[in-house]
């Protein structure tokens, strides 16, 4: 391929300069001498084309493809219906006729799902990323296979930044009929023992007018309404205990339902307690009776109420009560009025002195199998005729005593059990052998009740801690008033407040403290799930896994410690799954509660049409009643790129240049000779013309 180029001598406006003087010159000098200046101007113009420096420029061009983007769409809400085997049959299809297509080559660009949020299908941006290596003169055109369900739509085309044409190819169908929840109010936090207000929506395309609703909470279902679509509903619900509660609201599918995947909202509600309202009876003054109360109140969500009896009956001299500074006791205020308004009741060496009616302790054992929570930290007092084993509380205690007070030093110790149970799991110190810590020095001999093991151990294998469950509620028996040693420091002290805070915790029904219990929760690194079974057994049965869409798969869990068992798994889908190992059942939300992929899910031609017909392309569906239907494909010079079965593109004849050659024009002997012959032409006609005159 041939071209001329200039590569002036001197800067482009001193040539054009010194060009228009020899204009000037030249109509002079034909003005004052006639034809006969003609040879001047020839002259002049040589010399200004010798410093215009033309050339003749060759290039070796070797032609290449031009480029067309094929963007398919892979993202959740091409995974509903027929679209995926329409998605494959139309890119199949598009790759054939593209290897027909001469001068053109395709680059398909497949954008899956983004697993790790939700953004939404983002084509766009996968396209500019998929040409960053394109030169924008390569590109004839661009073919997007999609739903038309797009999140980073361009505002105009000249923000597309493409020269070709725009082609979309719709897939699913123009009367596609579908049903879904959508959360208008949803708090993510609630009161435990209150009523919370979740507002809600049923929107629909192509059905009723009206649907029935359920709701479940925490895989139990708690109510089941009708109401009407396309307006918001109220549902009140309580919160039944702290953590996580799982709601799901789900709305019953239609008949021939594009996806009822987006039927179900979830809604992880974390319970909180307002106050944790705890009563410490102190039988006597003594030295651990601050370590009881320093603990509860370093708790600011704990409401302590304390009373120590300074004043037993049997010290009774006849002094009027109007001249003591003490304050009575309130038992019938607290024993029959409000004890329901406590979550924990705790005796610490409280000896039956009578201050307590018979009464009184019925109440606190009716209080406990309502669901109520009892700790007895016992003292000497618990060995003699004084003991609350000897009240009506014997009901409810896991042990008795048998009459005997060890005073000895010995370190408590772990049992078998102890070592699987979540309130002593793993206790700082527990790992050597003889444990880490500090001595206690007293301990009251009891024997526990059949089907009751301690977890805590003292000399001579004596139960020191034991718990139990009465109906809803659950009782701690300690027996020995030396925790407060380890607090004190003694021998290096202990981990007192790991074991008494656990300890609370458990008899107020913390989730996280459930002898059996089955737990999962994403772990923050994409959709992975971390799956825990507490147990008491050695061995747990395998974990089965259900996806938002109803598949399933089986998960086998190892031993990471005595007693918990884990497993980590990498989500497919996202949404509600359900985990269930034997007749416990756990629940995980993956992703956001309701994704927004599957927020708007009917597929769409109006979104992209603007962009389309504003470079010159089309957008239409592929789906007809006999399948799928591909237009043509060709390329077009000029005018529109589209047509009723055709898509077009534009070809740029792009090449790549192998090499270049360059011959001057104004340089070397021959252009030295044509200026030399016009000043010697010039010379022999002025001077002919001279002698003639």
């Amino acid at each position: 391929m041939l071209s001329l180029s200039f590569t002036p001598l001197v800067p482009w406006p001193v040539l054009v300069g010194f060009g228009i003087l020899v204009a000037v010159f030249a109509v002079l000098a034909l003005l004052a001498r006639g034809g006969t200046a003609l040879l001047r101007a020839l002259a002049l113009a040589l010399v200004l084309l010798a410093i215009a420096n033309p050339a003749l420029v060759r290039e070796d061009r070797e032609p290449v493809k031009d480029i067309v983007a094929v963007v398919v769409d892979r993202s959740g809400s091409q995974g509903l219906g027929d679209r995926p085997a329409m998605t494959d049959a139309v890119r199949a299809e598009l790759q054939r006729r593209f290897g027909a297509l001469t001068g053109i080559e395709p680059r398909f660009v497949d954008v899956p799902d983004a697993k790790d949020s939700d953004d939404g299908t983002k084509l766009f941006t996968a396209l500019s990323q998929a040409l960053a290596d394109v030169p924008p003169e390569r590109l004839a055109g661009v073919v997007m296979l999609t739903d038309g369900v797009v999140h980073d739509i361009p505002a105009s085309a000249a923000a597309l930044g493409i020269k070709g044409p725009l082609h979309v190819l719709v897939t699913g169908h123009p009367d596609e009929r579908d049903r879904q929840i959508r959360l208008i109010e949803a708090p993510r936090f609630g009161i435990v023992g209150r009523d919370l207000t979740v507002r809600a929506e049923v929107m629909e395309r192509g059905g009723t007018g009206n649907a029935v609703v359920t709701v479940r909470r925490d895989g139990e279902e708690v109510g089941r309404r009708t109401f009407p679509t396309g307006r918001p509903f109220s549902l009140t619900m309580r919160i039944e205990h702290g953590g996580p509660n799982v709601v799901e609201i789900e709305v019953e599918p239609l008949p021939g339902e594009l996806t009822v995947v987006n039927n179900r909202a979830v809604l992880p509600i974390e319970g909180i307690r307002e106050k944790l309202r705890v009563l410490l009876v102190s039988g006597e003054p003594h030295q651990g009776e601050r370590t009881w109360r320093n603990l509860l109140k370093s708790d600011a969500n704990v409401d302590l109420v304390h009373f120590t009896i300074l004043r037993p009956p049997e010290k009774q001299d006849g002094t009027p009560i109007s001249e003591l500074s003490l304050i009575a006791f309130p038992t019938r205020e607290l024993f029959v009025q409000k004890i329901k308004d406590f979550d924990l009741i705790i005796f610490d060496r409280y000896a039956n002195q009578s201050v307590l009616p018979q009464a009184y302790f019925d109440n606190i054992v009716r209080y406990v199998r309502e669901g109520g929570a009892l700790l007895v930290a016992a003292g000497p007092e618990f060995a003699g005729q004084a003991s609350l084993s000897r009240t009506r509380l014997s009901a409810i205690l896991p042990g008795e005593p048998n009459g005997r007070v060890v005073e000895q030093p010995y370190k408590a110790g772990l049992t078998g059990i102890g070592t699987r149970h979540p309130v002593t799991r793993a206790l700082p110190g527990s790992e050597a052998s003889p444990p880490a810590w500090g001595d206690w020095l007293r301990i009251v001999s009891a024997q526990v009740k059949p089907g009751i093991q301690p977890i805590l151990q003292g000399p001579n294998a004596l139960p020191l801690l034991a718990l139990s469950r009465e109906d809803k509620g659950r009782v701690a028996l300690l027996l020995s008033d030396h925790a407060w040693l380890w607090a004190r420091g003694y021998q290096e002290g202990g981990p007192y407040l790991d074991l008494l805070r656990r300890l609370g915790h458990w008899l107020m029904k913390e989730p996280a403290l459930e002898e059996e219990a089955l737990r999962a929760q994403t772990t923050g690194r994409g959709r992975e799930v971390r799956v825990e079974r507490q147990t008491m057994a050695d061995t747990v049965e395998p974990v089965t896994v259900t996806g938002p869409t109803g598949t399933e798969r089986t998960l086998t869990l190892a031993q990471a410690e005595p007693g918990l068992f884990s497993a980590t798994f990498e989500a497919d889908q996202l949404g509600l799954h359900t985990l269930r190992s034997g007749g416990l059942v756990a629940f995980v939300s993956v992703g956001p509660p309701n994704p927004r992929e599957l927020a708007d899910v009917f597929s769409d031609t109006e979104r992209l049409k603007a962009l389309a017909e504003a470079t010159g392309g089309s957008i239409r569906r592929v789906a007809e009643a006999g399948g799928t239907v591909v237009p043509r494909l060709q390329a077009v010079r000029g005018g529109r790129a589209s047509g009723a079965d055709w898509i077009g593109f534009r070809p740029s004849d792009s090449a790549n240049i192998r090499g270049v050659a360059v011959y001057p024009l104004a340089l070397g002997l021959w252009a030295l000779a044509a200026l030399a012959a016009a000043v010697l032409a010039m010379w022999l006609v002025e001077g002919r013309r001279g002698r003639t005159a």
